[in-house]
């Protein structure tokens, strides 16, 4: 084994983030009590879960949050059924990590004029890439990184994240994200739509401009040279291509992939800030923290530009924690700050929870695979049977328990109150 790997590995296994345990003590069978006892004392929501655990592969990540008089907070987390060998697909939640990002690349640039609300356009220089000289649903028509951002976590907009995407590029991404401590991501695919893959390699030619339609910056199409870790993923025992069925596993190995507990620190380290160390953090400024928190933990009605119908997305469309996928208004006194993902079978929820009226606030991420008939592709999968009430009764377990679990100090939570009647 090549030392360069074996140092790679050491420390993918040792990686900390502010208290929390290593991925290798992950794996010892006391992080799992705790969750596993409190999911037993439900067996009406939990039972056939708890016995199917592998099978449903259902990973969960839990911290418990506690603040001291100056309101600084500590964490305790705890793990259920981590699995790293245990592959699920991220779907949208690829979509927070890439929001992060492309607002980070816009401090890192320093170009003035250059912004989150410059007028952003994408052409194309490569077979398969699709151009965007405007953003219809904005407030002027323009295209901007905030508008993507707000799609992103509004309604998890596919386009939005392929359009940051391209403003990115796969060595951007995965090299940055390493260098957080995250070398196990792999991000190296558009969303909904087909291309090979050395077209998600290519990325578009990207121009900003100012009100005066003058060129502020210039980024040249970009093709990808970044290696990724190698997968070798295979589940189920059939898929649909082209209308007809395959009898063999389907091929997930060159497909995205992150680690529930990456994602998990992901949001908490957006969150928290400074619990991480500075290398682990993404440089945000004050404006940038705003707009990721309130648009992350705002309905869809809540959002003039882009504007949504509340017919086709009701409050919890991208609230799987806690609702499930439970229709009509819900209570603005608990806020989810989010990203939730749905594809393929696999349903996702990465969350930070809090109750303004009763003080409460704790982490949860959680993913379960609902395709019992184990066929891909045949858009027969049980989200509603099975996806939908684990993730509503799984919040609603541990609202329970945070709402009665005694605290020496109540969180002061005011910082994450927002305006949410200003719609902008």
């Amino acid at each position: 084994m090549k030392q360069g790997f074996l140092i790679a590995l050491i420390c993918t296994y040792y990686f900390l983030a502010f208290g929390q345990t290593t991925k290798l003590k992950q794996r010892d069978k006391s992080d799992t009590v705790f969750l596993s006892k409190l999911m037993e004392k439900y067996p009406q929501y939990f039972k056939e879960i708890l016995l199917q655990k592998d099978s449903l592969n259902v990973q969960i990540v839990y911290t418990q949050i506690n603040r001291d008089k100056n309101n600084k907070a500590s964490f305790r987390e705890f793990h259920f059924n981590l699995h790293d060998q245990h592959y699920f697909y991220p779907a949208s939640t690829v979509k927070m990590p890439i929001a992060f990002l492309a607002l980070e690349k816009l401090q890192e640039l320093k170009i003035k004029g250059l912004d989150k609300n410059t007028t952003m356009v994408t052409d194309s220089s490569y077979n398969g890439q699709t151009i965007a000289y405007t953003q219809p649903n904005s407030a002027d028509s323009r295209a901007t990184i905030e508008n993507y951002v707000k799609q992103i976590f509004l309604v998890s907009s596919n386009d939005a994240f392929n359009k940051l995407y391209e403003f990115l590029g796969q060595e951007y991404i995965q090299n940055k994200l390493a260098e957080k401590g995250y070398p196990d991501i792999i991000i190296k695919h558009r969303l909904d739509v087909f291309l090979t893959k050395e077209q998600n390699k290519a990325t578009n030619p990207i121009s900003f401009y100012d009100s005066t339609d003058q060129i502020v910056y210039q980024q040249p199409a970009q093709y990808s040279n970044a290696i990724f870790p190698t997968m070798n993923v295979h589940l189920g025992k059939g898929y649909f291509k082209n209308g007809e069925l395959v009898n063999q596993p389907f091929d997930f190995s060159e497909k995205n992939r992150v680690y529930l507990q990456d994602q998990h620190h992901l949001l908490q380290s957006v969150l928290f800030p400074e619990a991480f160390k500075y290398k682990q953090r993404f440089n945000l400024n004050s404006s940038d923290q705003s707009l990721l928190k309130k648009t992350m933990s705002a309905f869809p009605r809540e959002s003039d530009f882009p504007f949504y119908d509340t017919a086709n997305y009701h409050d919890a469309y991208c609230k799987f924690l806690l609702y499930g996928s439970e229709k009509g208004t819900l209570p603005t006194s608990v806020r989810i700050f989010n990203k939730v993902g749905d594809a393929y079978g696999f349903l996702t929820d990465i969350a930070y929870l809090v109750d303004f009226e009763n003080k409460v606030e704790f982490l949860l991420s959680a993913t379960i695979s609902c395709n019992s008939d184990g066929i891909y592709n045949d858009d027969k999968y049980d989200y509603e049977k099975i996806g939908y009430p684990f993730m509503k009764h799984l919040g609603e377990v541990f609202y329970q328990y945070e709402l009665n679990r005694k605290k020496k100090i109540e969180p002061n939570l005011s910082s994450l109150l927002f305006d949410y009647d200003n719609k902008k």
